[in-house]
């Protein structure tokens, strides 16, 4: 109790500096229907059905065919009526070829509703084969802000990780293989219509994906609270997913049937995507999707690299935000100057993520020297640093990736 009652005069004494200097604006709050709670997984075929659904698309992938998860599920859409198909040709970090060839087979089999069953990969996916489904031409053509202007078929999300938020997100992320990069589709179009969140879904996660999504909702909830595109309708989320996944995440790894751990992990997913698909991202982000466009790996892991590097570089111009971060914690340090307290905050986060067992530096990961410029070049490219609260030049950004390396 008296955590939280730090945290909420945190919150108060941030927001009144806050509303000192920032212009007041009229805000607008996207999110799906939510449906939450262990044994949900039952409510997909009712939301599918609600839905209009006759012929729905399953997209998912091979490693949770395997846990048996989308058997019950194809079991369940089929005891309402339906005609489900079932495509899984797709790899970690979706991309643009494997896309266009889920639309293909959605066009095939006349599907009229998609629903995903996996991480943040096989959302994405679903939501870019919708996006080629009401709006036609190559995924690649709808990089950027509302490019995809005509009505997509409906989407039902059901995650089995806890971090990506894209079960709640206007975020797409797909691989643009010809150049080796990631490109960034956001729009209002793309919040799904119903996400079904069923905590006994996190609990076949392999232990990598399990530390890597938990290190992204984690970072999905520092980079929304200090956005420039934060608001007083997305800062509760975005504290409350940062408390949630330092108090839980570890305890995942350490016991991975634990039910109240793993739903406290789902919320903790659920309040960060609220909150970054509301107030956008930053640096992190737009660093680590060029990163992973480059080398094809788990993009929690590079958010859990590069996050405490940011958060040390954004501090530099304002610190005063991660006061309220290093307050939720209980960081001793919450009491004195902000600059320490920011450090702090870093410091917390680098803990945690040589905890899960994430790398020290890039470079342990494949990235070289060779790479930064064109890193770089790509990072301040990224929708995401539109948001970032200080800007950076090319310079900046390359000396960030360097510190990381």
């Amino acid at each position: 109790m008296i955590e939280a009652a730090a945290t909420r005069q945190a919150l108060h004494d941030l927001h009144s500096h806050r509303s000192s200097v920032e212009t007041p604006r009229v805000l607008k709050f996207h999110a799906p229907e939510i449906v939450f709670g262990q044994d949900s997984l039952g409510e997909v075929a009712h939301s599918a059905l609600r839905l209009g659904a006759r012929r729905p698309m399953v997209v998912t992938d091979a490693g949770l065919i395997e846990t048996g998860w989308v058997a019950q599920l194809i079991q369940l859409l089929e005891d309402q009526g339906l005609e489900p198909t079932t495509w899984s040709a797709l790899t970690p970090n979706p991309k643009d070829v494997e896309i266009e060839a889920g639309h293909a087979s959605y066009q095939e089999f006349e599907c009229d509703v998609l629903v995903a069953i996996g991480g943040g990969s096989v959302m994405d996916a679903a939501k870019g084969i919708a996006v080629l489904a009401g709006n036609g031409g190559s995924i690649l053509d709808y990089e950027g802000v509302d490019r995809a202007t005509r009505p997509i078929p409906p989407l039902v999300m059901v995650p089995t990780t806890s971090g990506t938020g894209a079960d709640v997100s206007q975020f797409c992320i797909v691989t643009d293989t010809a150049r080796s990069r990631k490109i960034t589709i956001l729009g209002r179009g793309l919040v799904p219509d119903i996400t079904v969140i069923d905590p006994r879904l996190l609990t076949t996660m392999a232990e990598w994906l399990n530390a890597a999504t938990g290190l992204d909702a984690l970072t999905h909830g520092i980079e929304a609270f200090v956005s420039l595109g934060h608001n007083q309708l997305t800062d509760h989320h975005a504290l409350r997913a940062v408390t949630m996944v330092t108090s839980h995440l570890a305890r995942t790894m350490d016991v991975p049937s634990d039910i109240v751990a793993r739903t406290s992990m789902a919320q903790a997913s659920l309040e960060a995507g609220l909150a970054f698909t509301n107030a956008i991202l930053g640096a992190t982000h737009a660093m680590s999707h060029q990163v992973g466009g480059l080398l094809d790996l788990p993009h929690g892991v590079i958010n859990g690299v590069l996050l405490p590097h940011v958060i040390r570089f954004n501090a530099e111009a304002d610190p005063l935000p991660y006061v309220a971060i290093a307050t939720s914690l209980g960081l001793d340090e919450a009491r004195g100057p902000a600059e320490e307290a920011a450090l702090a905050v870093a410091a917390r986060v680098e803990r945690l993520a040589r905890q899960v067992g994430v790398p020290k530096g890039l470079g342990d990961i494949g990235v070289s020297e060779h790479d930064i410029d064109v890193l770089a070049t790509n990072a301040l490219r990224d929708a995401c640093m539109s948001t970032n609260p200080r800007p950076a030049t090319h310079h900046e950004m390359a000396e960030l990736f360097r510190a990381a390396l």
